[in-house]
């Protein structure tokens, strides 16, 4: 073989030799509440980091953790609440990068062109006026939704829950609850105050009291992350300035890991 035939197929064996190096897929599990937020901050940071795949998964906290107990694809898990980190953590999923990211509010609402105005629980009567006979309050199922948990403690501190148990209309996440006030089909809820002012369809009647109910508090973790350098590099990324503060514009607020 010439020495011109031979240099075109040693390059070609030279570039075949070559690793490729594959563009990294990250699947991340949310809250539902952290829809609109989390969209945003993964748009910001693939604006970034053009070569790592980000992929949400939206859910209640509840069903995500049993998903990802149940070996679904994951990455790293933002819950609602500590209560189904915890839970992740006892079915033996290993956690890493464990820390408490935001905060958030609980909030009355009622649909937009409701006729309603100005009703801040525990200070303008009974949750109950606000239903008419047949009429029910919509939240996150409180048997295992955070957002409907976080409700019927409010409940229970303002002495409304034996009245208002009956009257519920559970739903399977928070943006279901929402939903339902959007449509109108119940006259007010109990919903996130980031999902509220979310949304076009609501209006916020009032803010729940802080003491009565446990801090809205978001942790997040990586999922077996051993060597990930990509969810490694994200779940930095979410605490950083930037991030903070596109969860901010969408109201969520950072918490101090060093209290």
């Amino acid at each position: 073989m010439s020495s011109r035939l031979a240099r075109p197929v040693l390059l070609t064996l030279l570039f075949a030799a070559v690793p490729v190096t594959q563009a990294a897929t990250l699947h991340v599990a949310a809250a539902a509440s952290m829809t609109d937020a989390m969209d945003d901050v993964i748009k910001a940071y693939s604006a970034k980091q053009g070569d790592t795949t980000i992929v949400p998964l939206y859910a209640s906290s509840s069903t995500l953790a049993r998903q990802i107990a149940n070996g679904a694809p994951s990455n790293l898990y933002i819950s609602a609440n500590l209560a189904w980190m915890d839970w992740l953590e006892e079915q033996g999923v290993i956690l890493q990068e464990r820390a408490n990211l935001l905060q958030n509010r609980l909030a009355l609402v009622a649909p937009d062109d409701s006729e309603k105005r100005g009703f801040t629980p525990g200070l303008d009567g009974p949750l109950l006026s606000l239903l008419a006979s047949g009429e029910r309050l919509s939240v996150g199922d409180p048997g295992h939704v955070p957002v409907g948990i976080y409700a019927q403690q409010a409940m229970e501190a303002l002495g409304e829950w034996p009245s208002l148990e009956p009257r519920l209309a559970r739903a399977n996440d928070v943006r279901g609850a929402l939903a339902l006030v959007e449509r109108g089909e119940t006259p007010a809820g109990i919903v996130y105050q980031t999902d509220a002012e979310a949304s076009e369809g609501v209006r916020i009647l009032g803010l729940f009291p802080l003491d009565s109910h446990e801090p809205i508090v978001y942790p997040v973790a990586l999922i077996d992350a051993e060597g990930n350098d990509a969810a490694l590099d994200f779940r930095a990324w979410l605490e950083s300035e930037e991030a903070l503060a596109i969860f901010a514009a969408h109201g969520f607020s950072p918490v101090d890991n060093a209290k």
